[in-house]
Order: structure tokens, then C-alpha cells, then sequence
């Protein structure tokens, strides 16, 4: 069986975000980039699947800018076999390529690559779109298993036990199939040097998005991205009498 893993090069998730002064974006100058968590996830699934006999090739793919072959080559230090580069300058964040753009450029891939089997986190820690699997999935006519807390493979089929609200849903779909990753599907392990060495020797194709048939002109403008504000500390309260006239009339909520 073959593994397709997209990944997406993110912001890593330890860095405080700095909003541009003229609010039109993320600052990245100067930050450390790495594999969107979720991705990670993802990647840790697809070789654990090969570590049981599951499966015997794990393609990691992604779009970016030519820096993307680092994350790429963390993927195959983790234990991806080879890596596909969709090369773009186009920012791939807020404003940049969008979902359903990724989701047509992945169709194109898959379809060279024919997988039985396509393993992606259920969203990116940059825009929380959480689309880019159901898109794939529908643009495919594949079944989807999104959210999932755990992963069994059982022949041709695939048993997905589900995040839901208020508890867990397991289903079981027809292979080909994409899955999304949740949080509680594993623990990414890390690369160990020798690993990381040998990822520079493994295959990574680089393609143009004009071969796949694609620009990706954005189809929405950001208006502004602005900062949260910051949480005000708590007070204490002497009585019960006082907690309800502040809720009343300060904070507003009853």
C-alpha cells in the first residue's frame, strides 16, 4: 500500500506571531518555519503503518517556496520515502493559496501517484481553514474519515474512530480514502541524526505548478489581520450578592 502525507510549512508553533504594522499580514522575517503539528501527526501514522507491515511507500508532498524542501526532508528523516515539492512563490498562508487550490493541486498529484491511501492533518495552526481533506475528498469521489483519534487498516477498508462533540464515532471506509489527523492519534517521534543524514540522499521531485495546470491567483482578499485582545486578570469577589451585580453590569453576560 501507498501513503500519500501532505504537509504544509507553517510558522513553528512556539513562536509569539508578530502582525505586520500595516495589519496586512503575518511577519515572517526572520522566524523559524516547520511542519504544521497536525502534518507531523500525519507523518508519524503513515510510518508507524509501514513499521507494521501495512504499507510500503510513504510520499510526503507540499507547497511553498523552494525553503519547503526543509520541511520535506524532516518528513523523510522521520521515515517518508521521497518528497514532491509543488514550487511556488505564492504565499501559502492568509491571502495566499487557498484550500481548494491545494485540494486540485493534490487531485493532479494523486492521480500520477495513484496512492491507496492519503493521510493529512485535519487543519493548519496558520488559518484553521480545516478544508483542504473534505475538498480532496469530494473532488476525488473517495471516502473520508476526518478527525481521527485512531487509524486501523483492515484489508481494503480503513476503521476511523472519530473526534466528535461529546465523545467518539467509529466508521469504517473503502480504501482509496483520505484521513484527517486529530491531536490524539499519536506522538510524533523525533528525526535522529542518522536519519536526518540520510534524508538529504532521498528522492525529492520539484515541480512548477504550471506542469500540474495550475496558478494560484487568490480568489480572496485578506481585509486585515489584527492581534487579540489581551485578556484582563481576574478579581475576586466578596459575596454572591456582588459577583451577580458585576456579571450584571460590568461584564454584561446576564
Amino acid at each position: 500500500m501507498k501513503i500519500l502525507v501532505p504537509i504544509k510549512r507553517v510558522v513553528d508553533y512556539n513562536v509569539k506571531i508578530r502582525v505586520k504594522s500595516d495589519q496586512s499580514g503575518v511577519d515572517l522575517a526572520n522566524v523559524k518555519m516547520s511542519v504544521n503539528p497536525f502534518d507531523e501527526i500525519a507523518v508519524e501514522e503513515a510510518v508507524r503503518l509501514k513499521e507494521a507491515g501495512k504499507a510500503t511507500e510513504i510520499v510526503a508532498v507540499t507547497i511553498g517556496p523552494e525553503k519547503a524542501q526543509e520541511q520535506l526532508r524532516t518528513a523523510m528523516a522521520v521515515g517518508a520515502d521521497r518528497g514532491i515539492l509543488v514550487q511556488t512563490d505564492q504565499p501559502i498562508d492568509l491571502g495566499g493559496v487557498e484550500p481548494l487550490a491545494v485540494a486540485k493541486t493534490l487531485k493532479a498529484i494523486i492521480e500520477k501517484e495513484s496512492p491507496d491511501l492519503v493521510i493529512m492533518g485535519k487543519q493548519s495552526i496558520d488559518d484553521d481553514s480545516n478544508q483542504t481533506g473534505q475538498m480532496l475528498a469530494a473532488l476525488l469521489g473517495w471516502a473520508q474519515g476526518t478527525f481521527a483519534s485512531k487509524l486501523e487498516i483492515e484489508d481494503s477498508s480503513a476503521k476511523v474512530t472519530r473526534e466528535i462533540d461529546g465523545g467518539l464515532e467509529t466508521i469504517s471506509v473503502n480504501l482509496p480514502a483520505i484521513v484527517t489527523t486529530d491531536l490524539r492519534l499519536n506522538e510524533p517521534r523525533y528525526a535522529k541524526l542518522p536519519d536526518i543524514m540520510k534524508a538529504k540522499k532521498k528522492q525529492l521531485d520539484v515541480l512548477d505548478p504550471s506542469e500540474l495546470g495550475f496558478s494560484y491567483e487568490p480568489r480572496l482578499n485578506v481585509v486585515s489581520v489584527s492581534e487579540p485582545e489581551e485578556r484582563k486578570g481576574g478579581i475576586k469577589v466578596a459575596s454572591v450578592d456582588e459577583l451577580i451585580e458585576k456579571l450584571k453590569n460590568e461584564a454584561k453576560v446576564i
